[in-house]
């Protein structure tokens, strides 16, 4: 197949672009200040600058091309910076999701039969409040959708807007409502800060981790495992409609912790930081997804041991 792969500076990006390729597939991966070094990519994976934003390089991108699959993961993707950037945020994230169905639209002038498949990367903060409303942890994609920062809101005009170009221009598509990932490349986040500073202490020889509530829980999938769904759901999802993709294993972050020790063989000196410190932690957020597993067949596959092995090997390499 012909795949396109938008945003493949990220990492679940370039994860995606490297397996696709690895299993004979023909891709293109586009990026725009990528957040991960793409020169860790194989050479031979063809790659594109492309600012999703504007809509004459998007179309000239998908004239081009004409991929079969289009994973449409470019975005603008920190709830902090859509606060300082909302303007910018939704720029990326709802222009550019127009400007790949448009691009599709221009393509049909010509070819009418062109019929790819979109798998829009949408996003659990599209719920928001409900989150803190519902007394079941497990959010179902029937949930009413109350985003509580720009990103959450631009999430959700991607994801509407997916539902209407499929309604009214009949252009295959899913949306994928994606909860909490980790793995190697990532930045930013708990697991990647930890592994990432577990071995400057084992260059260093001091065992000091600076941390913050090591009692809130989360449910955290690896990006195998997330890009695995992805890929499920281009080749199984129903056209039109939307999916949760989310962990269902929970995890204490004092939890994420101990595994790191283990595999690194030497316990931590604790430091709470203030600064690491909320003034309140978020609920366990959840998602069902027995809609996701109903059609797809898709399990999580890869555990939380393997997950930070892999990320404090890759620290090894890089840093």
């Amino acid at each position: 197949m012909k795949v396109l792969v938008t945003g493949a500076g990220g990492m679940v990006g370039s994860h995606m672009v490297e397996l696709l390729h690895s299993q004979g597939h023909e891709v293109l991966g586009t990026y725009y200040k990528p957040t991960t070094d793409i020169t860790e990519l194989d050479p031979a994976i063809c790659m594109e600058e492309c600012d999703i934003r504007y809509y004459q390089a998007v179309q000239r991108v998908i004239s081009e091309y004409q991929p079969d699959q289009i994973y449409h993961l470019a975005a603008q993707s920190y709830p902090t910076v859509s606060w300082t950037h909302p303007q910018a945020t939704m720029e990326t994230n709802v222009n550019g999701t127009i400007n790949v169905y448009e691009a599709i639209k221009f393509v049909r002038l010509t070819r009418p039969d062109y019929d790819p498949m979109v798998v829009v990367a949408c996003s659990s903060a599209e719920y928001g409040q409900t989150l803190n409303e519902l007394e079941d942890p497990f959010v179902k994609e029937t949930a009413e959708l109350k985003p509580l920062h720009p990103y959450g809101v631009s999430k959700v005009g991607q994801d509407l807007l997916s539902f209407q170009y499929y309604m009214n221009d009949h252009i295959r598509c899913v949306r994928v409502r994606i909860f909490n990932s980790t793995g190697t490349r990532k930045v930013n986040d708990v697991t990647s800060d930890f592994t990432k500073r577990a071995v400057l202490a084992e260059r260093s020889g001091v065992y000091e981790l600076r941390v913050g509530n090591l009692e809130t829980r989360r449910a955290i999938m690896d990006q195998r495992d997330l890009v695995n769904g992805l890929m499920l759901l281009a080749e199984k999802g129903v056209p039109g409609d939307v999916y949760n993709l989310s962990s269902e294993r929970c995890y204490q972050m004092k939890d994420i912790v101990t595994m790191i020790e283990q595999q690194i063989g030497h316990k931590f000196e604790i430091k709470v930081d203030p600064q690491l410190l909320r003034p309140t932690d978020e609920k366990i957020i959840i998602g069902n997804i027995e809609k996701l597993k109903h059609d797809t067949g898709w399990s999580q596959k890869i555990s939380m041991e393997q997950t930070i092995a892999d990320m404090l090997d890759y620290w090894r390499k890089t840093l």
